[in-house]
């Protein structure tokens, strides 16, 4: 559904992501991971079309995302790490906003916004605007906004964040009812327990370099990692267990 093809992208003299190719199958909950600065946004950006790469491409549902950006959007919903709206809209109002860059209006719209600021407990606020939103609001909101048009995919930096325990469980259960549906989900996040407890497959990135994928077992294999668990994994992949030592030292 989502393929990588020798991703690159640069700043300046700045390699940020470094030729990196990725598939992620039709139907999949992928976990996608690394430390910060790793490359993980800057990667999801160029997927969502907001930033444009310096070399490779991407292919959303079979369309070139650069040659055809118009189609390949259309499949794409995204949530990025911090929800960016427009204050002086109310929360209906920004929802019809986003179905109207898709083309979407009408009663099928209203319908669909009912629908999911009913699922994310918004109903009451639908007519308030946005600047009176907590950020967990907001960040519920941006959610609704990348499923609004129905997407066949989505991708999301840190979904978790400002949410609630309720809203974050619920969340959860909107992915994996998304993927049984056949949907596509790419998701990033720090949160490794979640990880290992949503995700099919897994794609670990450091210094702009995909440096592990595949399901747990495989990774495990593919490194004589035994039966260690994905926190464990990550850092010796990532070489955050120098950090893990020094705790170790310090709570001794």
């Amino acid at each position: 559904m989502i393929r990588l093809e020798s991703l690159t992208k640069d700043f300046g003299s700045f390699r940020a992501v470094d030729r990196i190719s990725l598939h992620v199958p039709k139907g999949t909950l992928y976990g996608f991971l690394g430390p910060n600065g790793a490359g993980k946004t800057t990667t999801l950006r160029m997927i969502a079309g907001i930033l444009r790469p310096t070399g490779g491409r991407i292919l959303v549902g079979g369309h070139d995302v650069q040659a055809d950006p118009i189609a390949a959007k259309a499949l794409l919903g995204f949530i990025p790490d911090r929800p960016f709206v427009y204050e002086k809209l109310t929360g209906a109002e920004f929802l019809r906003f986003v179905a109207g860059l898709y083309g979407q209006d009408g009663q099928v719209v209203e319908r669909r916004v009912d629908e999911l600021l009913d699922v994310f407990e918004l109903s009451t606020w639908k007519n308030e605007l946005i600047e009176s939103y907590s950020h967990g609001m907001r960040q519920k909101l941006i959610i609704s906004s990348a499923l609004i048009h129905r997407p066949e995919a989505i991708v999301v930096d840190e979904p978790m964040v400002g949410l609630d325990p309720r809203a974050a469980r619920l969340l959860k259960e909107l992915f994996r009812g998304f993927v049984r549906r056949g949907g596509t989900v790419l998701m990033s996040t720090h949160t490794l327990e979640i990880a290992e407890a949503l995700c099919e497959r897994i794609a670990i990135m450091q210094g702009g370099r995909i440096v592990a994928a595949g399901t747990m077992p495989e990774l495990r294999t593919q490194h004589a990692a035994g039966d260690v668990g994905l926190e464990d994994l990550f850092l010796r992949l990532t070489g955050g267990a120098a950090a893990k030592e020094l705790q170790a030292v310090l709570e001794a």
